[in-house]
């Protein structure tokens, strides 16, 4: 209820200043001779804008800091010594005051005090939630008084506007930013106060993966070699891309080049519905049909092939990325100039010879740039390797075997009752941050490569 109410105070200001915005700018712009510096439509956005913030900046403090403030308000309700309580405890009261001040059921009798301050916070959400609405609306209105005050023939409304929306982009740019760098600190924290309990080079050229205690009362910490979940993680994603790269290549090539349209409008189409589906369905599809298949194919030929293995989830990998190379092969190929394909077919070569030495090669650092950002998708893939690599953290290079990957290693540990105090729980951080530099690489790697190829066709 309360966010319709916000959702509409926020419509009726954008609309109401939107119009009185461009209406006034209409009317100046018949009342006389001089033209207008901009459009009404600048004068309008322009009027919006600053209704708009003011509220929206209110609204975002009160979100803000609601919880702070609910939480020592809840507290003074209650007797003095509940604040003596464990961080814990005092939580599962304030809880239950909430509980019962929303109407909800709480186990037991609710305590005298118990009621008397979820009565008291109750005619409080009330009277903060009016307050904050109030607020919102007052400042929406004197921002689009302090507007349309202002409109006026030679009011650069255009230019105030592109430098908010170029404000707003930079912000959203500078979130993004920071979301990741915010990523990599988290992630670099705990990962050092795992290295301290473990030697870094124990854990990026160990070859035994063990994360748990030995024996009780040792105080041994457990093995934590990264090497076999580093190769499970590698040849998975090679297999994935045997299957991928292949199929996805010449499916692009078949649909950009020979297909006629009818058939590429609907072929296209059914390909990317792959990219669609969610990766547990490939799990499961991996774990009920290919492995079984795989296993019964191997009894056939005479070779021991495991239901769950790197092959399995390989496979399967390798059907889901075949969109994603595919869709980015099209379009790269698509982006070759013309007049080389002309030129080499004027001069006597065959279509297939024209793919083969003109445009492959002059589509092939984008290709290889598609290639590397599948790489990177394969090797952050959690759901299929949970379901059909049989989870077996073991160095061995049979790929009809089970094995284990980083993705697979951190939802191990991570489940359950985690102490993030325990070099168990934080290794987790450690193959996280590992995990991130290999993609982080493969994708600058790949970007470089697709923007040098787009300065050079452009």
């Amino acid at each position: 209820m309360n966010a319709l109410v916000i959702a509409a105070l926020l419509l009726v200001l954008l609309t109401l200043s939107y119009q009185i915005g461009w209406s006034r700018s209409r009317r100046l712009a018949s009342g006389g001779t001089e033209r207008l510096h901009s459009r009404p439509i600048y004068h309008g956005v322009l009027a919006a804008l600053f209704a708009l913030l003011p509220a929206i900046i209110v609204l975002g403090l009160w979100a803000l800091f609601s919880e702070t403030v609910t939480r020592s308000f809840i507290l003074a309700q209650l007797p003095p010594e509940t604040a003596q309580l464990t961080q814990v405890q005092v939580q599962a009261v304030i809880n239950r005051v909430q509980a019962i001040a929303n109407g909800f059921g709480v186990v037991g009798e609710p305590a005298p005090e118990e009621l008397a301050a979820a009565q008291a916070f109750e005619t409080f959400q009330l009277v903060s939630f009016l307050a904050v609405i109030g607020a919102a609306a007052a400042l929406g209105a004197g921002g689009l008084f302090f507007a349309q005050r202002r409109i006026g023939l030679r009011l650069r409304a255009r230019t105030e506007v592109e430098i908010a929306v170029r404000i707003g982009l930079i912000a959203c740019s500078t979130v993004a930013v920071l979301t990741t760098l915010g990523i990599v600190l988290s992630l670099l924290a705990d990962a050092l106060r795992f290295f301290s309990f473990i030697n870094p080079l124990d854990f990026f050229f160990g070859t035994t993966w063990n994360p748990r205690f030995q024996s009780s009362g040792t105080g041994s910490a457990g093995e934590y070699g990264l090497l076999p979940l580093l190769w499970g993680t590698v040849m998975i994603s090679l297999i994935a891309m045997l299957v991928a790269v292949p199929i996805g290549l010449m499916s692009a090539i078949y649909l950009s080049q020979y297909a006629p349209p009818n058939v590429r409008n609907v072929v296209k189409p059914i390909i990317e519905v792959l990219a669609g589906i969610p990766t547990i369905v490939y799990g499961f599809f991996a774990l009920v049909t290919v492995g079984p298949f795989f296993a019964g194919l191997g009894n056939m030929i005479g070779v021991d092939i495991r239901a769950t293995s790197a092959l399995t989830a390989g496979v399967v990998m390798g059907i889901m990325i075949i969109p994603f190379i595919s869709s980015l092969s099209d379009d790269i190929i698509a982006q070759v100039p013309r007049t080389m394909r002309d030129g080499s077919l004027g001069l006597g070569a065959t279509q297939s010879e024209t793919i083969r030495k003109v445009l492959l090669p002059a589509a092939l650092p984008g290709v290889v740039g598609a290639i590397l950002l599948a790489v990177s998708r394969a090797i952050g893939e959690t759901m299929i390797v949970v379901l059909a690599a049989g989870n077996s953290p073991v160095l061995r290079f049979n790929p009809a075997e089970p094995t284990s990957t980083v993705t697979v290693s951190i939802v191990n540990q991570l489940t359950g009752d985690a102490d993030f105090t325990s070099p168990q729980s934080l290794v987790a951080f450690a193959l996280g941050l590992t995990l991130f530099v290999m993609t982080l690489l493969l994708n600058v790697l790949a970007l470089y490569i697709v923007r040098k190829f787009r300065e050079q066709y452009e």
